[in-house]
């Protein structure tokens, strides 16, 4: 935990982070946050980091564990939280609203989506063996690594972007990235989106792939008095490549809605 103050935020990290993603030598959310005078909490999803002893996760897992971070940031005088969920954590941060929303005061969704592929499943079962396929063939995850993120970036990343992306991954445990990719596969809340009653922002990328803008701002039509935001000259992991802009938006948000006491 980072800063004090009134209101929480709780970072929750995508399928290839870790808490480490908010940290200064990546994002430098956590530092952002707390000198605005908030509270950043980072969070380590079941499987990953300081949480791996907790198990393989499943999406019921990193609910369960969210909404402990949260009973215990209460227990700790804030007054306000909101949850700041990138990709996979974004769509953690929502599945939690959907069953209950109690104790959630606000909602950033970064390059995420309500739902993961397509009704038939088909879509889902070829995405899996294909993404499987190298972790099968031995590469390891920081194979995975290489592979996966020039895709994740814009073409205009710079090379301490990208490795410092590639070493995050590459740090995930593989069987926690096995569990999780199943564990999203199924994900779909675009019917509780219209459902969700607090100040909600969601940021976008110019160049995401994954959640591309489009896909959130269709999202962000479902959200009453929701705000969408899209970043120029970044991709999926929008919040390594172009810190300074995602952080800038965040805290825009955060002090028209929460400001500061």
């Amino acid at each position: 935990m980072q800063g004090g103050g009134s209101t929480a935020v709780l970072l929750l990290h995508g399928i290839g982070g870790g808490r480490s993603i908010w940290g200064d030598a990546a994002s430098g959310t956590s530092r952002a946050l707390a000198e605005a005078g908030y509270r950043a909490v980072a969070v380590d999803l079941p499987g990953y980091g300081d949480s791996a002893a907790m198990g393989a996760p499943d999406l019921a897992a990193m609910v369960a564990g969210v909404r402990a971070v949260i009973a215990a940031q209460i227990d700790a005088a804030a007054r306000r939280v909101v949850l700041l969920g990138h990709s996979m954590g974004g769509m953690v941060a929502q599945e939690l609203v959907a069953l209950d929303a109690a104790g959630v005061d606000g909602l950033v969704l970064t390059c995420t989506s309500a739902s993961f592929g397509k009704a038939d499943g088909a879509w889902q079962a070829q995405f899996l063996a294909e993404r499987l396929a190298p972790l099968d063939a031995g590469v390891g995850m920081a194979g995975m690594a290489d592979r996966l993120v020039p895709g994740l970036v814009s073409p205009s990343a710079s090379p301490e972007a990208r490795a410092q992306a590639r070493a995050v991954m590459g740090r995930v445990p593989e069987a926690t990235y096995r569990a999780a990719l199943r564990a999203i596969a199924d994900f779909d809340r675009r019917e509780a989106l219209a459902a969700i009653r607090v100040p909600t922002l969601l940021l976008a990328a110019e160049h995401d792939r994954t959640a591309p803008p489009e896909v959130m701002q269709r999202m962000a039509a479902r959200i009453a008095d929701s705000e969408f935001v899209c970043l120029p000259n970044a991709g999926h992991i929008a919040n390594v490549e172009a810190p300074a802009a995602f952080n800038d938006a965040i805290l825009d948000f955060l002090q028209r809605h929460f400001p500061v006491a």
